[in-house]
């Protein structure tokens, strides 16, 4: 259990974690959704920490969100932002993949990089707004969950990198990864329900675009995936 932890944390966060980490990491996937913990948490406290010292929402709820992206390196925000140029900015899947491997962002990342930013910006101002403190704890472990699913649906699109290194979730990981997910989701009754409707058609639309574009998935779509999923999670938490 302990190797699992430490390579989930390692794969997922810039947390500075020592240990010798499970290989492949995706024997780890049932971990994931536990790296939202934390993840969520942090967003959590300094959410309710600046609204509590006075500080208003909208400022309350960048510092919050520029938070997480700090405890993860803003590593799902690369993926997102890759996934936008390569779908959109190529003709073909061999050229899609290259322009994803590219470290320069373009006109599509970085409309998707802003709407990414305004969305969850938003919605942690409504979460601040409706005292819903457990909603981004649920969203971040919950969309995590999301990455384990998004693996085990689609092959490797490329032969190297990230996701191809990291191997196929197995099937157990990915259950109990999902039972975590959605266990994080109970507090919230029939909103729990419509969110996890949500997220299945959510990602069985995202998998087809993605065997479509490139053939299967990378590390970036399922950083995409994450970064999806926590929106709309948060969004249907919020819409009450």
């Amino acid at each position: 259990m302990k190797p699992d932890m430490i390579s989930a944390l390692m794969l997922l966060t810039r947390l500075p974690v020592r240990g010798r980490p499970t290989d492949p990491a995706a024997r780890a996937a049932w971990a994931w959704p536990l790296v939202g913990l934390p993840i969520g948490g942090a967003v959590t406290l300094v959410l309710l920490g600046a609204t509590a010292a006075g500080l208003g929402t909208g400022i309350a709820a960048a510092l919050a969100l520029a938070t997480g992206i700090a405890l993860t390196g803003a590593l799902h925000e690369d993926g997102l932002a890759d996934v936008a140029d390569g779908f959109w900015g190529g003709f073909t899947p061999a050229r899609r993949l290259e322009i994803m491997r590219d470290s320069r962002i373009g006109s599509y990342g970085t409309i998707a990089l802003i709407l990414s930013l305004l969305a969850r910006w938003s919605l942690l101002v409504a979460v601040a707004t409706q005292g819903l403190w457990w909603a981004p704890v649920a969203a971040a472990m919950a969309s995590r969950a999301a990455m384990a699913v998004h693996m085990r649906m689609l092959p490797p699109a490329r032969m190297d990198g990230l996701s191809h290194g990291a191997g196929t979730p197995r099937r157990n990981a990915t259950i109990i990864a999902v039972a975590f997910g959605a266990a994080a989701l109970l507090p919230f009754g029939s909103d729990a329900v419509v969110s996890l409707g949500l997220l299945g058609v959510l990602m069985l639309a995202f998998a087809r675009l993605c065997r479509a574009k490139i053939g299967g998935q990378t590390g970036d779509t399922c950083g995409t995936t994450q970064q999806l999923s926590e929106i709309a999670v948060l969004a249907v938490l919020t819409s009450g």
